[in-house]
C-alpha cells in the first residue's frame, strides 16, 4: 500500500495554499519583467539671451503714392496738330507734349494787336486835344464845357487803350493753350485722343496725365495710441519729425532697403479710424517704386533701449494663451515660459517681458524639450544659432 507523504498532511499545503503559492511567484515574475525604465534625459543646446542696445520700431504697412499727379487738358478747342511725345516716356518740365491747331488763335492775337494800335492812335488825339482846351481855359478864353468834353474823350479813350490791352494779353493766353506743356519733371502716359480730333469744344478734354516718380510719397495711418507712445519722449516740431528716417520694403524684398524721412503728419485724427496720416518722402531715380504699390516699412519709435533681450525669432512657440519659449531651469528641468514680444531685429526677437539676462534659452533640440522632463544641455552662440537648424544629439 502506498502511502502518502507526511508533509502533505500538514494543514499549510492544502490545495488553496498551493495554489496561492503559485500565483504569488508567478505575479513576482511579471512584476520584474514589466518594471517601467525612463528614457535618457534629451540634449539641448541653451542658451542666454543676448543682450544688447535696440531701436524701438513701428512696422507697418503703406502705399506709395506719386509725388505729383496732373491730368493734361486741352483749354482751349480746336483740331489737334501734333502729339510729340511716345506713350510712357519721361519729359522734361516746359517740354511741349501736344499742340492744338494755332491758326486761329494767331489770328485772333493779330487782331487785338491791330485795336490796340488805334486805341493807342485815338488817345494821342483826343490827348492833345484835352491839352489844347486845358491852355485856352487857363488863358480864359475857353468854355468850361469844352474842357470837360475833352477830358471825356481823352478818358474814354484812356479806357479803350486798357481794354484793348486785356483783349491782347487774353488772345496771348489762348494761342499758348494750344501748346500743352509738361508741368514738371515725369512720365506721361499714354494719349487718350487721336491725332486731328476736335478737342476742348465741350469743355476740358483731358489729352493724357504726367506723373512725378523721383521723388515718391508713402502714406500710413498711425493708430492715436500709437501717437501718444511717440509723444513720451515729447512733442517734435516740424524740422525734428522731418529728420525721422523711415524705411521701405516692397513686397517680395527683403528687409528694408529703400530709405527716406517722414516730412509730413496730419495735424487732425480721423474721428471715424482713431488714427493719424503719416507721409514720408523718397528718392526714387530707378523707379523701383510706383504709386498705388502697397510697402511694408518701419519707422523708430524712440532711441534704442539699452540692454534689450533678444532670442531667434524662429525658437518662439505659441498656444492658446499667447506666445512662449522653452527655458531649463532648476534641476535641469524643462519649462514653459510665457513671454512679450517686441520687434523683430533681423532674425532676432526682443522679449520685453517674461525673460530674464539669465535664464537657460532651449535654442537646438527643441522637438526633444518637454516641460517637466531633465534634459542635458549644451552651451551655444545665440549669434550663431540665429538661423541655424538642429544639431543636438
Amino acid at each position: 500500500m502506498i502511502q502518502k507523504p507526511a508533509h502533505l498532511d500538514h494543514p499549510t499545503w492544502q490545495p488553496a495554499a498551493v495554489l496561492t503559492l503559485a500565483l504569488g511567484l508567478l505575479s513576482g515574475c511579471n512584476e520584474a519583467k514589466n518594471k517601467l525604465v525612463l528614457p535618457a534625459p534629451a540634449n539641448v543646446g541653451v542658451a542666454a539671451p543676448m543682450q544688447r542696445a535696440v531701436t524701438p520700431y513701428l512696422e507697418h504697412t503703406g502705399t506709395m503714392t506719386a509725388f505729383a499727379s496732373v491730368d493734361l487738358v486741352a483749354r482751349v478747342n480746336g483740331y489737334l496738330k501734333s502729339i510729340n511725345y511716345v506713350d510712357g516716356a519721361t519729359a522734361k518740365a516746359g517740354e511741349i507734349l501736344f499742340e492744338i491747331e494755332p491758326a486761329p488763335y494767331q489770328a485772333q492775337l493779330s487782331a487785338t494787336k491791330a485795336a490796340l494800335d488805334g486805341a493807342k492812335a485815338g488817345l494821342v488825339q483826343t490827348q492833345a486835344e484835352f491839352e489844347r482846351q486845358d491852355t485856352l481855359s487857363k488863358e480864359g478864353v475857353n468854355t468850361q464845357a469844352n474842357l470837360d468834353k475833352a477830358r471825356a474823350n481823352r478818358d474814354t479813350d484812356k479806357a479803350n487803350v486798357e481794354s484793348a490791352d486785356a483783349n491782347l494779353q487774353t488772345a496771348q493766353i489762348n494761342l499758348s493753350y494750344t501748346r500743352v506743356e509738361a508741368p514738371f519733371d515725369g512720365t506721361v502716359t499714354r494719349h487718350l485722343v487721336s491725332l486731328g480730333e476736335l478737342v476742348g469744344v465741350a469743355g476740358h478734354t483731358n489729352l493724357a496725365s504726367i506723373v512725378q516718380l523721383d521723388p515718391i510719397y508713402v502714406t500710413f495711418n498711425v493708430s492715436d495710441q500709437t501717437l501718444m507712445k511717440v509723444r513720451e519722449n515729447g512733442r517734435l516740431t516740424l524740422a525734428e519729425l522731418q529728420q525721422i528716417p523711415i524705411d521701405v520694403g516692397l513686397m517680395d524684398e527683403e528687409g528694408f532697403p529703400h530709405r527716406g524721412t517722414i516730412n509730413y503728419v496730419s495735424p487732425n485724427i480721423d474721428p471715424q479710424t482713431a488714427t493719424i496720416l503719416v507721409r514720408g518722402v523718397f528718392e526714387n531715380k530707378n523707379h523701383a517704386l510706383l504709386p498705388g504699390m502697397f510697402v511694408r516699412l518701419r519707422v523708430p519709435m524712440g532711441p534704442p533701449k539699452p540692454d534689450a533681450l533678444l532670442v531667434p525669432d524662429r525658437i518662439l512657440q505659441q498656444n492658446q494663451e499667447g506666445r512662449y519659449l522653452l527655458v531649463v531651469g532648476a534641476n535641469d528641468e524643462v519649462e514653459q515660459r510665457a513671454v512679450q514680444l517686441g520687434e523683430l531685429d533681423g532674425q532676432l526677437r526682443v522679449i520685453t517681458a517674461g525673460l530674464k539676462p539669465d535664464d537657460k534659452v532651449v535654442i537646438t533640440g527643441l522637438d526633444r524639450a518637454i516641460p517637466g522632463r531633465k534634459v542635458n544641455t549644451r552651451p551655444i552662440s545665440i549669434a550663431s544659432a540665429a538661423g541655424g537648424t538642429d544639431k543636438s544629439k
